[in-house]
């Protein structure tokens, strides 16, 4: 059975809290920088801070981004996607909740939620 302790997942995480500054809401999940910031944008919170490393349910560890109420949408469309990102780097992805119409113009809001490593088996 392979094997990671919390400490080398916690130094995967602490990359992302240490480096990430940027939130991209977008219409499809990116898969570079340049995707999350240009094409696949819909909408930017900025500055961004990441939760420190915890527990993960049921295993691995975790970080949290808070919830955010005062982003800003870019462009109109329909959000599937977060990203997040810092100067042209992509860190991570995946999916919103559900997904959300949101107008250029208008602030947009998220829940909390977790970005995590399982532990490995």
């Amino acid at each position: 059975m392979a094997f990671l302790a919390d400490v080398s997942l916690d130094a995967a995480l602490a990359v992302i809290v240490s480096n990430v500054t940027t939130l991209f809401i977008c219409n499809a999940e990116p898969a570079t920088y340049a995707a999350a910031s240009g094409a696949n944008k819909l909408g930017t919170k900025n500055p961004i801070t990441v939760g420190t490393p915890g527990d993960r349910a049921p295993n691995g560890r975790k970080v949290t981004v808070p919830a955010i109420t005062d982003g800003v949408v870019n462009t109109s469309g329909t959000a599937s996607h977060w990203a997040l990102c810092s100067g042209t780097v992509l860190y991570a992805t995946g999916a919103l909740s559900a997904t959300q119409a949101v107008t250029a113009g208008n602030a947009f809001t998220l829940a909390a939620f977790d970005v995590g490593i399982p532990d490995a088996v």
